[in-house]
């Protein structure tokens, strides 16, 4: 969940850019002479949801006009939200970006055998990418001026942009970008099924936690990373998905640092709703219950973070009232990313 090099770059850079509308025209793409992988989920194994077959026109995330003969079905992913989103509406991309990355922190839907990796996702192998004949290509972006699109756009194959967050309403820009996923691939009737399954999901675990009578409701999640051989914590502020997720379930954030462009120096970028302090910066936010990230890997912050007698005299720390999420709870995924996520507030707030 960490990948802190990752987010802060597109939190940073990419939203200080304005937005511009582009068009781009109406791409025929030739069949294909391999098959796309198949989707292994069990949902997808008993799913029995239409797939259009309907010419697509869709305005992007970047205010692009995409316009696609018939609905993808050899996508190629370039952001794991995206990858995720297109696995659970039972699309197997035929081409990710870091397959290594995804499947240690992404574990709400599992990639099938036979996915191309083309690398890094915000410089992918080209020639991997094209050599997967994809009829779409799906990135991340938040501008329609992004570097990355237009070297996409040099090739015949349609580009899809996403926004990948958006700190006004980080709930619905998730599940917008699942929408938008599924009307370019013609899975719009399983997407109803599953943002409707997101919404129960939610509205049982409400439930369950306002029946809690908790010490405190103000909360903070964060996660970290080593920076110098120090410990960098990232708080999830306002606009963090994760920080909506529990103000959905009648939680109150505790981190009051404001909106500010300048990511890292005191403020919560706009777009994703991340902080950054140090292991100090936590006594900040008082009795407030603490989640984290715990992704479990060799080079994971907590364990230098459990070592700091800081940490240790926090009053959540010494109540037990400072808990990790489960390993591969991804931060910023689709709806069962967030459903774990939810899961995860549900058992730790309900623990006895």
């Amino acid at each position: 969940m960490t990948r802190a090099p990752r987010l802060i770059l597109t939190a940073a850079t990419l939203t200080a850019v304005a937005l511009t509308a582009v068009g781009c025209g109406t791409t025929t793409v030739e069949s294909p002479s391999g098959a796309a992988p198949a989707a292994t989920s069990q949902a997808c194994v008993d799913d029995t949801t239409a797939t259009s077959t309907d010419p697509v026109t869709i305005t992007d995330g970047v205010g692009r006009t995409v316009e696609l003969d018939r609905p993808a079905e050899r996508v190629a992913v370039l952001e794991w939200q995206q990858i995720e989103d297109a696995l659970t509406l039972c699309v197997a991309p035929v081409a990710v970006s870091d397959v290594a990355g995804y499947e240690t922190y992404v574990q709400a839907e599992p990639l099938p055998e036979g996915v191309v990796d083309v690398g890094t996702r915000g410089e992918p192998d080209l020639d991997a990418l094209y050599a997967a004949e994809p009829d779409l290509i799906i990135v991340e972006a938040f501008s329609a001026d992004d570097e990355l699109i237009a070297q996409l756009e040099r090739r015949d194959v349609p580009v899809l942009a996403t926004v990948g967050a958006d700190g006004a309403d980080p709930i619905g820009n998730m599940k917008h970008v699942f929408s938008t996923i599924a009307e370019a691939t013609g899975r719009t009737e399983r997407a109803d099924v599953v943002l409707d399954e997101f919404d129960e999901h939610l509205a049982a675990a409400q439930q369950e936690v306002a029946a809690v009578d908790l010490p405190t409701r103000d909360f903070l999640f964060f996660d970290g990373w080593i920076e110098g051989g120090n410990v960098v914590i990232r708080p999830y502020g306002q606009g963090a998905l994760f920080t909506a997720l529990g103000e959905e379930l009648g939680l109150t954030s505790a981190w009051t640092d404001e909106i500010n462009d300048a990511y890292g120096d005191g403020g919560v970028d706009p777009a994703y709703g991340l902080a950054q302090t140090d292991i100090e910066g936590l006594t900040a936010v008082g009795e407030a219950n603490l989640f984290y990230s715990n992704d479990d890997t060799p080079d994971s912050y907590v364990t230098e973070l459990e070592k700091s007698p800081i940490w240790t005299a926090l009053p959540a720390v010494a109540d037990g009232r400072a808990q990790p999420f489960p390993a591969g709870v991804w931060g910023a995924g689709g709806p069962l990313s967030n459903q774990q996520a939810i899961d995860a507030y549900v058992d730790i707030l309900t623990a006895k």
